[in-house]
């Protein structure tokens, strides 16, 4: 396995500026995972590292080697997709077997037999290898997508959302799997997606891209618990995080140019409260935890109610606030007190 090191990489389409003065390195063996919505450039960005684009600025080294010139056949990668993109005709084997028959590496027969009964044991597809790709479920056809990345042991993976055509249980199984497979092989994955679940739970670290650029990396605790600004904080969090105006809040002590109050709902404590002023919208039981909608002052907060009967729609709150965090009025992270780095505060 090798490391990437991408520096000044920028890319347009016309008026459309893709991606802009993106530099990283991902390390060997490291799982770094690019999280952002539609349209922030990260399949374009996996697709300069893979060669299916080139860059207008910067270059891309894959174990120190620069590959910017250099034709996807010759960057030793291997590329999942979103769609499966398998050949409808082939067996799961022939599939499998695919990238090891390429001319330029001239496999012999027993060894590409070898390597994909023991890639698709890994992916737990070795019942299936006689079966044409046709009559695989979605879940099957995802994990040959997946062995046939993984049979011929590249330098880098590059994984595009490979997992979000799936449903919800398929997808958090093959999450945990993937996890488990990179593990065992110390690969070097550069993996996107808009899931914050995948991002939380696979990456070594996570970047978080932004009209082209990326805005924070870290690890997931990092980008969770210290987000840059606005933007990156909302990214992670289900619910997303509260953010809420410093008016309703007694701004005394409270470090200078504080705009908005940001709180995650497990740093929410509700109570009971005929003066509250926050109102029961909507109560969500999900049966791990419930999720209770309130309206205040015109703002829309969501907490986890606490043990015991759930509140009602209607009944009146009062809301405490512990472990906040700080935003000035353009969405940047603003640094908490030394000396009083997260103290509770009231909502009125």
């Amino acid at each position: 396995m090798s490391e990437i090191v991408l520096s000044g990489l920028s890319k347009r389409f016309g008026e459309l500026e893709a991606l802009r003065d993106i530099s990283l390195t991902i390390a060997n063996g490291e799982f770094v995972v690019l999280l952002g919505p539609t349209g922030v450039g990260k399949t374009t960005l996996l697709r300069l590292v893979a060669g299916l684009e080139r860059a207008d600025l910067g270059k891309v080294f894959i174990g120190g080697r620069d590959v910017a010139h250099d034709p996807p056949a010759l960057r030793d990668v291997s590329f999942v997709f979103q769609r499966y993109s398998l050949y409808p005709h082939l067996t799961v084997f022939e599939n499998l077997a695919f990238p090891l028959r390429a001319p330029m590496r001239r496999m012999p027969r027993a060894e590409i037999k070898e390597k994909v009964e023991k890639t698709a044991e890994l992916v737990r597809i070795a019942h299936k290898l006689s079966t044409p790709v046709t009559r695989l479920s979605g879940g099957e056809m995802q994990r040959v997508a997946i062995g046939r990345a993984l049979v011929r042991r590249p330098a880098v993976y590059l994984m595009d959302e490979p997992l979000s055509s799936l449903d919800a249980k398929l997808r958090a199984e093959l999450r945990l799997e993937l996890k488990h497979i990179q593990q065992d092989l110390g690969a070097t994955i550069l993996y996107v997606t808009h899931d914050q679940t995948e991002a939380m739970t696979m990456a070594t670290r996570i970047g978080i891209l932004e009209a082209g650029r990326i805005v924070q990396i870290g690890t997931p605790r990092e980008i969770y618990e210290d987000p840059q600004n606005t933007y990156v904080a909302q990214r992670l969090g289900t619910p997303r995080i509260n953010l809420l105006p410093i008016g309703h809040f007694d701004a005394a002590g409270l470090p200078a140019g504080v705009a908005t109050i940001g709180a995650r709902t497990e740093h929410i404590r509700m109570r009971p409260n005929p003066q509250g002023s926050a109102v029961v919208v909507l109560v969500e039981p999900l049966g791990n935890e419930t999720h209770v909608h309130l309206e205040a002052h015109g703002q829309e907060i969501v907490c986890i109610a606490p043990p015991g009967a759930p509140p009602v729609p209607g009944q009146r709150m009062r809301l405490d606030f512990s472990e906040v965090l700080y935003f000035d009025s353009e969405g940047q992270s603003v640094p908490a007190a030394p000396s009083d780095p997260r103290r509770e505060l009231a909502f009125h």
